[in-house]
């Protein structure tokens, strides 16, 4: 493809993406949530991903005291502590493909940010724990934006902290809604079916690219 320029940008999705479930099979999270920890998913969607996590991952809320009290309503004896760490642990498999062509993209001269809908405790995470630090040039999420993608205002956040233009824009997202919006801010946007790899799209991209 030829060195890239460096104003141009990737913002690639996180969860469905470059992150697709459990590290041993790439199930969901919460597959074995009440055989490991005793807590039925049905009852944590109700008691805090219904209730709480529109405001947790907009950052209105804090998600460990937030968690904390859903659990209480829930009746478990497990901690906050314990879930979040059960949770990113087992939502965390990185797809080797995905992050490989990443890391052909920078070295071609593109910066590589995540762009997702996240909490600060596990946006952390991903970065540190997961090291994805050493991977990306960043990341952009909801609840440093404190709105969530597909709000416009999402994408103005994120085009004020990359500083480009929206034609230097590239998103990838495996949510229709998310790249919907992205194009109307005047980004380049494709819809992440994993039918064909990332460095193919972002070549396109570039190709059409004014």
């Amino acid at each position: 493809m030829g060195r890239l320029s460096k104003q141009m940008c990737l913002m690639l999705d996180v969860d469905g993406v470059l992150i697709t479930g459990r590290p041993s099979d790439g199930q969901p999270w919460t597959m074995t949530l009440e055989q490991d920890l005793g807590i039925a998913p049905r009852e944590l969607v109700e008691q805090f991903f219904h209730k709480d996590w529109q405001d947790v991952v907009t950052g209105k809320r804090a998600l460990r005291p937030t968690l904390e009290a859903a659990l209480q309503r829930i009746g478990t004896p497990v901690s906050a502590q314990e879930l979040m760490s059960y949770w990113f642990a087992m939502d965390a498999r990185i797809d080797a493909q995905v992050l490989a062509d990443c890391r052909a993209l920078r070295q071609d001269g593109l910066q590589v940010f995540l762009t997702t809908n996240q909490e600060h405790e596990r946006a952390h995470y991903l970065m540190h724990a997961l090291d994805l630090q050493s991977e990306v040039d960043g990341i952009l999420y909801s609840a440093q934006a404190g709105v969530q993608k597909p709000d416009p205002a999402f994408y103005a956040f994120a085009r004020q902290m990359t500083g480009q233009p929206p034609s230097a824009h590239v998103f990838v997202d495996d949510t229709k809604a998310n790249v919907q919006a992205a194009r109307s801010a005047g980004w380049h946007a494709v819809h992440w079916t994993n039918t064909e790899r990332l460095h193919d799209i972002v070549t396109k991209a570039v190709a059409l690219r004014p």
